[in-house]
């Protein structure tokens, strides 16, 4: 049972994942990044590897993906920083990002790396499910790497039970078809879709992403799933400067 399993066995609601961009604010803060979020009350990190064309971003992970891709983070560079991760990090860790990198630094290469540095799974969202399913789904399994799949308001109900038959992880339910950053809002036609996917029951949980940046909007999402993920509104927060603090004080809005 890898961690991700695990979390959703023993913890069913409230689960807090967390978004950021591998080596912003600064290229060496990977790390302690994951660090300060684990000890400050995170469930899950979800750590982005940047790309010089991230079409499902907004500006604010945009600009630090453009950051971070300035200061050379690349896959090589953030998988040796990962061979740290486990060390001190216990909570499930997944990789998130664009499927250019991935073919170019090799899938089997890609799920292997991240298997021997304790990483979980990844999010691929412009990795086809027809592809994945025929090309890479055994060797993310050989791996024991879990794939998630994203859900839209528009996905239709045939393909959210395909998602569900070939996820072994949970599925991640976006508040909209926007790009990341815009704000949850939970409008009769929102919650007509957060109620229509509970009402399917799926045999894998559910995480609602994108516009939640506050405890209201968090505790919206986990109404309907099993938690809530927080990327723009953390990766906002971060500074160089007193990095933990700043960390601290942001967690702290959800954990309190």
């Amino acid at each position: 049972m890898n961690r991700i399993t695990k979390l959703f066995k023993e913890k069913k609601n409230n689960i807090l994942s967390i978004y950021y961009t591998a080596g912003y604010p600064g290229l060496g803060d990977t790390i302690a990044i994951a660090n300060a979020l684990e000890k400050a009350g995170a469930d899950m990190l979800e750590i982005g590897f940047p790309y010089s064309d991230p079409v499902a971003d907004g500006p604010v992970i945009q600009a630090s993906s453009k950051h971070a891709l300035d200061q050379g983070m690349d896959l090589n560079l953030l998988f040796e920083q990962l061979k740290e991760l486990r060390k001190t990090v216990t909570i499930p860790v997944l990789l998130m990002g664009y499927v250019n990198p991935v073919l170019q630094y090799g899938v089997e290469r890609f799920c292997e790396a991240c298997a021997q540095v304790g990483v979980d799974g990844c999010i691929v969202p412009d990795l086809p499910m027809v592809e994945y399913e025929e090309f890479y789904k055994d060797t993310f399994l050989k791996y024991g790497l879990s794939n998630v799949f994203l859900v839209t308001p528009q996905t239709s109900v045939e393909r959210i039970h395909k998602i569900d038959s070939l996820s072994n992880g949970f599925i991640y339910l976006l508040s909209s078809s926007a790009t990341t950053g815009q704000n949850l809002q939970v409008s009769d036609t929102t919650a007509a879709y957060f109620s229509r996917i509970a009402a399917m029951e799926l045999n894998n949980p559910t995480m609602i992403g994108f516009g939640i940046s506050s405890k209201e909007t968090f505790d919206k999402a986990c109404k309907y799933a099993n938690g809530g993920i927080i990327g723009t509104a953390f990766v906002k927060s971060l500074s160089s400067d007193k990095l933990n603090e700043n960390i601290d004080a942001f967690m702290k809005m959800f954990r309190a």
